[in-house]
């Protein structure tokens, strides 16, 4: 099982698992079901196909994602990038500087999205050489780095790396938590020195069967993670990754999700339900229809409690209103 998919947990998060099969457990423990797989892709979401030089990948017009580490704190085993568990791309000095070289001469990259692996188990000085080389390219405007660490290693993360990201604004940061369970003290205190650090931080969250498909248990998550100055980014279906198949949800259900869910937490706490499509296609926003009818001088929507409301139109607005809300 392990030659083909491997197994890696942190002590910490293995710390977490309350019984056997528990979301905590799931999320990390190999299943046999990941062999059955056998229509998954391997690289769903084109990325490889997308690098115009090696561990880059150049998907959106003004932003690239920069892969920098291969090594994770624990092996997710719903992983996009699990094709590069057992084979990662090295990460060599001539690459490192190829990526450069394309970021650099590409003046329409604004924004540059660090991920991997995992950036933040780099040694720090390594990560901060990254860093310090983007910021010399002019027209690179925002710096990303995307991170479970806080979720799956919070110990890691030290007054001195958010001393030394702090110093590389406008950096936000990506982080990773897919049940209420992952937030403790310990996910608090690492939260809490990167915000104190000034850096804004967001989540994205998987939505993976038999883990998280209530809306009690995401809106619980969500909530949770706004009191760590968290904000819930993206609900993400399952992308079409082989051996992942087992955590996959009909699309129906983050619909339904978020329905419930409309209202009843903090607007500030309701991420994006997204669909990465396959093929490098990108992320497309899916949101329950509450659209019941366009007449010429109103629209009819049903609120979140399923009772109908009419809001005027403007004049003519009726055409290019039903061009967009209806296929």
């Amino acid at each position: 099982m392990t030659e083909c998919f491997p197994f890696r947990i942190s002590s910490y998060y293995r710390n977490l698992i309350r019984f056997s099969g528990d979301p905590i457990w799931r999320q990390a423990v190999p299943d046999l079901r990941e062999l059955e797989d056998l229509e998954g892709l391997e690289d769903p979401l084109a990325e490889e196909a997308l690098s115009p030089v090696p561990n880059l990948v150049h998907r959106y017009p003004n932003r690239v994602l920069w892969l920098i580490s291969h090594e994770c704190a624990m092996y997710c085993r719903f992983c996009t990038r699990k094709r590069r568990w057992e084979k990662p791309l090295p990460f060599t000095d001539e690459h490192f500087k190829g990526a450069l070289d394309y970021i650099g001469g590409n003046r329409n990259v604004k924004d540059v999205l660090l991920s991997g692996g995992d950036p933040l188990l780099l040694p720090l000085s390594r990560l901060e050489n990254i860093l310090a080389a983007l910021r010399k390219i002019p027209h690179v405007e925002i710096i990303r780095i995307g991170s479970r660490i806080p979720c799956v290693d919070p110990g890691r993360i030290t007054p001195e790396l958010a001393a030394m990201l702090s110093r590389y604004h406008p950096l936000f940061m990506n982080l990773h938590f897919n049940h209420p369970w992952e937030i403790t003290p310990q996910s608090r205190k690492a939260c809490t020195l990167l915000a104190d650090a000034g850096i804004p931080l967001g989540s994205q969250t998987v939505l993976l069967r038999d883990v998280n498909d209530q809306p009690e248990v995401l809106g619980e998550l969500f909530q949770q993670l706004l009191s760590l100055r968290v904000r819930p980014y993206y609900l993400l279906q399952m992308d079409l990754t082989r051996g992942t198949s087992h955590f996959r949800t009909p699309v129906a259900t983050g619909l339904k999700i978020i329905h419930a869910l409309r209202n009843r937490i903090s607007g500030l706490a309701m991420p994006h339900f997204v669909i990465d499509l396959p093929g490098g296609q990108g992320k497309i926003p899916l949101s329950p229809n509450y659209v019941q009818e366009i007449n010429r001088s109103f629209i009819v929507f049903k609120d979140y409690r399923g009772e109908r409301c009419e809001y005027p139109l403007l004049e003519g607005e009726e055409g290019e209103l039903r061009r967009w809300l209806v296929a």
